[in-house]
């Protein structure tokens, strides 16, 4: 995720095309999402060893700093080196649990963290990476006994520091996509998402070492190895969406590459940068691809660079990766280097405003649907106060995850507010629902001040989402000011985000 920080050189940022200085505005529907590491204990757990008791407390903790601050979903690596924070058939499980790798820590961590992640109403993208198999290691022996990786050793290969799956077998491919289906058929995940390692980020001097399987599977089909594996690539993401949709269709597929596509100099079409590595000639990863054929309901480029940065601007990239999602089915959020906040190396990160100016200039594109954060940790840090920024002012209203009509566009039936009455510790709200066959996954409540109902379009007025739990339940408006009036109305939302009409208006003096 941070090799964006290494990349070099020079170029000239193309002038605004949106203004980065314009305030604070507020959209009802953005992703606010925040990548959760689990490898080499980033994010979570703190430390290998801990007690499945401790990793759920620590666990429960992240997700209430992630909704405190007006997030609306979680990113979380469950198979960080081709292992798992589960029980699987295709993987052991993770040594960054308990220190040992194929060692069972007593529960299962993702079943866990899904529950937990909707009871707080946030979605839950099961993060995988699909070829890395060690970080410091190239001995297939260090790894546990039952690892696929020594069944298969012929599908392994080494480059650099560590061992990696061969993307150009296709039995490997295969193997690939039935452990992320694994997670899509068992647990109740909203999508599965990958990140910017693909193909590795080239090491000077050093070929990836997988010329004899071009020359088995590829030589007689494609003029080129790079063509052949950019294709192998495409196989996998393009084989991973289609069996994802067969499975449950409502399971959405997004990759967070990174964040420069092709340089101008390589392709006229590309973006005025001189990133010293991209993601067509490099990693061998053809974004374009993705996005003309709908591989990807989202695609989250790693736009780490601040704005007005010669080599890789984040301003001239947010403008062209606009401009190549645009009339296609596929949302485009933006990865945020929330890691690089108070970087006393790069003036411009030391900056309180640099990284609430990048969020404002993503609001003026409605191409742009939302951000994700890389990661918890940074901003638990707050550095620079910015934890403080988007709970108090930037993500200060909650804000419903945009719809795709591409996956599903009918919108559940209302449910009924049947009465508001006044609680020691707020205003409680009575909502029903029984409908049969009911689709309806939360609930939105919109709170007005006075005798009459607004409008349930503006961002400011949505007061809060709650998951449905059953055919009646209550909702507390712990905010609510004693002597004040409210009008309150619901509507119900499924889990790809459609909103029903609304309730009739309930107000209490």
């Amino acid at each position: 995720m941070m090799m964006a920080a290494m990349i070099l050189l020079m170029s000239t940022a193309l002038p605004l095309t949106a203004n980065a200085e314009e305030g604070v505005t507020y959209k009802k529907r953005e992703l606010r999402a925040v990548w959760i590491a689990t490898v080499a204990n980033i994010d979570w757990p703190s430390k290998k060893g801990l007690t499945a008791e401790e990793q759920k407390q620590e666990f429960i903790k992240l997700l209430d700093d992630v909704k405190s601050m007006g997030m609306n979903a979680v990113v979380v690596q469950v198979k960080p080196t081709a292992d798992a924070f589960y029980p699987s058939e295709y993987g052991p499980w993770s040594e960054y649990l308990t220190g040992t790798q194929g060692k069972d820590p007593g529960y299962d961590p993702l079943a866990f963290m899904v529950e937990e992640a909707h009871k707080r109403n946030l979605e839950f993208h099961a993060w995988f990476n699909p070829y890395r198999i060690t970080m410091n290691s190239t001995d297939i022996n260090t790894l546990s006994a039952d690892h696929p990786a020594r069944k298969h050793p012929d599908w392994v290969v080494p480059y650099g520091k560590q061992l990696y799956y061969n993307p150009g077998i296709p039995e490997a491919r295969k193997f690939i996509e039935d452990g992320i289906l694994e997670v899509v058929r068992k647990y109740d995940i909203d999508a599965v998402h990958m990140d910017d390692y693909f193909y590795p980020y080239k090491i000077a001097g050093q070929e990836f070492p997988d010329q004899p399987t071009y020359e088995k599977y590829g030589k007689d089909l494609f003029d080129s190895i790079d063509d052949w594996r950019r294709d192998n690539v495409n196989t996998l993401v393009r084989e991973i969406n289609q069996s994802i949709k067969a499975v449950k269709p409502y399971v959405k597929f997004g990759i967070s590459p990174f964040g420069v596509w092709r340089n101008i100099a390589d392709d006229p079409t590309g973006s005025n940068t001189t990133a010293g590595q991209t993601n067509y000639d490099d990693l061998y990863a053809d974004t374009r691809t993705w996005i003309q054929n709908g591989y990807v309901d989202y695609i989250t480029p790693q736009i780490y660079w601040n704005i007005g940065f010669e080599p890789a601007a984040y301003d001239v990239l947010l403008d062209w990766w606009v401009k190549e999602t645009i009339g296609h089915p596929v949302h485009l959020y933006i990865g945020q280097a929330a890691y690089k906040i108070d970087n006393n190396f790069v003036p411009a990160w030391s900056d309180p405003e640099e990284y609430v100016r990048q969020i404002n200039l993503n609001h003026q594109y409605d191409t742009v649907k939302g951000s994700i954060h890389f990661s918890l940790k940074d901003l638990n840090r707050n550095p620079l106060g910015i934890k403080d920024r988007l709970t108090n002012d930037v993500y200060k209203h909650p804000a419903l995850i945009p719809t795709m009509p591409w996956l599903d566009h009918t919108p559940p039936k209302k449910p009924k507010l049947r009465k508001v009455v006044k609680k020691e510790n707020g205003n409680e709200l009575s909502i029903e629902d029984h409908q049969l066959n009911s689709d309806t996954a939360y609930y939105a409540v919109y709170r007005f001040d006075g005798k009459h109902r607004g409008d349930i379009g503006n961002a400011e007025n949505l007061l809060d989402t709650v998951r449905k739990t059953g055919g009646s339940q209550k909702y507390v408006d712990e905010s609510a000011e004693k002597g004040k009036t409210y009008t309150y109305v619901i509507t119900a939302l499924d889990r790809l985000h459609n909103e029903s009409g609304f309730t009739r208006s309930v107000t209490i003096n």
